[in-house]
């Protein structure tokens, strides 16, 4: 039991060790590795820079435009910041967006097929003296079969270190963001999947309530793309229209992700039928980092919104009518026997006196 319990700790402390390692490759990937970056106990004493060369001198990351069988040759420099002499490993990864919205890159044990299989460095090892940077040359080298679009990867450096006290081996890396845009027809689309309205009403019979639109963006084309987002709600022949506030973007997605959407939509009247619209309007940048706002995208789904306590009023009401109207009935119903009894009763009277009086 109790090997079992330190094998669950191990286990936990490693998670937790990775995902301060993610945190890591967000920031260089993300153009802020500028200083040094430090882990959590302070042993990451490396950056990592574009090299200043033809294509700039203040770059926070790669980024070309390159055409199917073609070629770049690039640079990044490392520095070790710390007090001893540092060997890390070199190495190219696909990039992913992860379900917090930041860009992340493969681990060296998954299999890229991307800008990973397409970057390539001299050595796969860089050592560097305390206080000193080195140049790490790298290639890309682009399939003349290469799709068009947009390709997005990183260059890493990684320093793996085993952890005693918790008996782990921990993978530290730092790395900068390549993006890759392969000539040819660019096709940028935006789809809208899996939309579905939930509604959920008010014990208020004449009030309003709230709705929940979901749905998942999907990038179907071949270029990043983010989206203004709308969202609105309404009842039959559009009436009763309601509208979501604003909406966040969501992350630039790489052609193919998805991105799962949720929208409380407020002040919702309960019109029986429910309408609810989704709207993007996708978002292209250019190399120089302008962005232009595409065709918007729109597509809608059905629901219910059922006033079931203005329902229920209007059943208790149909019910008092109703039972007031037997009642009532059967109220009359009494009277006419209790008057028919009388006559009967009046009639057979008289009858006996006549008898008597022949008699």
């Amino acid at each position: 039991m109790h090997a079992h319990t330190t094998r669950r700790r191990t286990a936990v402390t490693a998670l937790v060790r990775t995902a301060v390692l993610a945190l890591l490759v967000v920031m260089a990937t993300a153009g802020l590795g500028a200083g040094p970056a430090l882990a959590d106990d302070g042993d990451v004493t490396w950056t990592v820079r574009t090299a200043a060369n033809g294509y700039g001198a203040d770059r926070s990351s790669f980024s070309y435009g390159v055409n199917p069988g073609g070629r770049v040759k690039d640079t990044m420099t490392v520095a070790n910041r710390g007090t001893a002499p540092l060997t890390l490993a070199v190495y190219a990864a696909d990039g992913f967006t992860t379900d917090t919205g930041q860009l992340d890159l493969l681990t060296k044990a998954k299999k890229s097929v991307g800008i990973g299989a397409w970057v390539h460095t001299d050595n796969a090892n860089v050592t560097i003296k305390p206080g000193k940077s080195a140049d790490v040359p790298f290639t890309i080298t682009v399939p003349a079969n290469a799709t068009p679009g947009d390709h997005v990867g990183g260059i890493l450096t990684s320093l793996k270190q085993s952890d005693e006290a918790e008996g782990v081996n921990v993978d530290r890396r730092l790395g900068i963001r390549i993006k890759l845009r392969v000539s040819g027809a660019l096709r940028p689309a935006l789809a809208i999947e899996n939309l579905h309205a939930d509604y959920a009403g008010t014990y208020n019979p004449f009030g309003k309530g709230d709705a929940t639109v979901t749905y998942t963006v999907h990038n179907t084309g071949n270029a990043i793309l983010s989206a203004k987002q709308a969202v609105s709600v309404s009842g039959p022949f559009g009436w009763l229209r309601a509208e979501a506030g604003d909406i966040a973007p969501p992350p630039e997605l790489l052609p193919g992700e998805t991105w799962k959407v949720t929208v409380p939509v407020h002040g919702v009247a309960p019109g029986i039928s429910l309408a609810a619209t989704a709207t993007l309007t996708p978002l292209l940048a250019d190399a120089s980092g302008s962005t232009t706002s595409l065709k918007p995208v729109e597509a809608t789904a059905h629901g219910w919104a059922v006033p079931w306590t203005l329902l229920l009023l209007a059943v208790v009401l149909i019910a008092i009518v109703v039972g007031s109207l037997v009642l009532a009935r059967r109220s009359r119903a009494r009277r006419t026997l209790r008057e028919d009894a009388r006559v009967r009763e009046a009639v057979e009277q008289t009858l006996r006196e006549q008898q008597t009086q022949k008699s």
